[in-house]
């Protein structure tokens, strides 16, 4: 497997890009992106499992029903959520505008916004922002449109791979934005993914929902999930393979390199977090069931009382096992163990003594490391990537809106 992270969403044969600034945000901020497939093609998407979804969520569920897609426009800073008719109305005309340029169908335009929840969409800037839109139009426009989804974020989140399936060379490529309001079942964040393998419908929409799950739905920066989460993944065939269905040695290929770009985009946003300086990979193993393994992995995770020791480097291992406890699973407390990287600090639910804990406070001083936690009751397993809860966090959510 290579990777070209350079490029991004247009590193896949036949895919163009831009981003620019129309007038959204303040000026010289780019506020408008769009990613166009030389041809139309199979489309997957994941979308909020918050019901209160904002009104490009609605449009896309309803065109995701085609199972077919040429072309994505996004802006930024504003959700375009809880804007009622007029927003409904605002996410059919950036549709409708995109499709009678391209001469397509309306359904084979998908339409995603990202910013502050209920103002109204500035619709006539976006407009008036198209001509050039499509003008800068490029197989070089992936860093451009990468920049202008973005919020909060600090950097622009770009990731591709490539490997041979069928014989064929095949490339998926990514880009994300996503910085807080980050928690399973998606989060404050958008991801896009392109890929020129050539692939049943039906194969992809499966395809993306196990990368989803082994990326986007692994990380918790906050424990909030937002009104607009969206992640799609375009195909356009270009790369003349045989059409991959599921179930296939090909499929597992694909899964693998489309699940490698939506983790690096996945931990992308972990690291870019508001207010993070510490990215924590908890594993949980030995479970009774997937389902009990990813419950404790997220009690861990989503804990504040945790979190916020990550951030002042106290090594309390204490507030690992109180997490476990209170996962909601059963669970045997003399069975349980628990690594900091490759300390041992938990053997049979009791701590192991000061030496070992003084060895897991140098743990802490990293940037990334990893908790695991090995409950001794089956062999499932499942992990999740948390961050740190920071000072800064509470600053930048405090003063989002001004």
């Amino acid at each position: 497997m290579a990777t070209r992270q350079s490029q991004g969403v247009t590193a896949p044969q036949g895919f163009q890009a831009s981003g620019i600034h129309c007038g959204i945000k303040k000026p010289g901020i780019p506020d408008l992106a769009l990613l166009v497939s030389d041809v139309s093609g199979p489309i997957a998407g994941v979308f909020t499992k918050n019901q209160v979804v904002a009104a490009p969520v609605i449009l896309d569920r309803q065109h995701l029903a085609k199972h077919t897609g040429r072309a994505i426009i996004v802006n930024s800073g504003n959700a375009n959520a809880c804007t009622g008719k007029p927003g409904m109305a605002a996410a059919q005309t950036m549709a409708r505008l995109v499709a009678d340029r391209l001469d397509i169908p309306r359904h084979e335009v998908f339409v995603s916004s990202t910013g502050v929840i209920g103002r109204r969409l500035p619709i006539d800037k976006i407009k008036a922002g198209l001509p050039d839109l499509f003008a800068r139009l490029s197989t070089r426009g992936g860093p451009q449109a990468a920049k202008a989804i973005l919020t909060t974020d600090l950097r622009p989140k770009e990731h591709a791979v490539q490997g041979r399936i069928g014989g064929r060379v095949v490339t998926v490529g990514g880009m994300a934005k996503g910085s807080g309001m980050i928690h399973p079942n998606m989060a404050t964040m958008l991801g896009y993914v392109t890929t020129d393998a050539a692939i049943a419908p039906a194969a992809l929409q499966q395809a993306l929902e196990a990368a989803v799950n082994q990326s986007f739905n692994c990380i918790s920066v906050d424990g909030d999930t937002s009104t607009n989460d969206t992640v799609l993944c375009l195909a356009n065939g270009l790369a003349g393979n045989r059409p991959i269905a599921a179930g296939t040695r090909a499929y597992q290929q694909f899964v693998s390199l489309l699940t490698t770009v939506c983790q690096t985009l996945a931990l992308s946003i972990c690291r870019d977090g508001e207010g993070v300086t510490k990215v924590v990979k908890i594993a949980v193993e030995q479970a009774a069931s997937p389902a009990a393994a990813r419950q404790v992995a997220q009690t861990i995770a989503t804990s504040n009382l945790v979190k916020t020791a990550l951030f002042g480097e106290d090594a309390n291992w204490g507030r690992v096992m109180g997490a476990i406890g209170r996962a909601g699973v059963p669970i045997e407390q003399s069975a349980i163990s628990v690594y900091f990287d490759k300390v041992l600090m938990v053997r049979r639910g009791m701590g192991v003594g000061l030496a070992a804990e003084r060895r897991i406070a140098q743990v802490f001083k990293k940037k990334e490391f990893t908790i695991r936690v090995r409950l001794g009751q089956g062999t499932a397993a499942a992990h999740m990537w948390t961050t740190d809860l920071s000072y800064d966090y509470v600053r930048i959510n405090a003063s989002y809106r001004s």
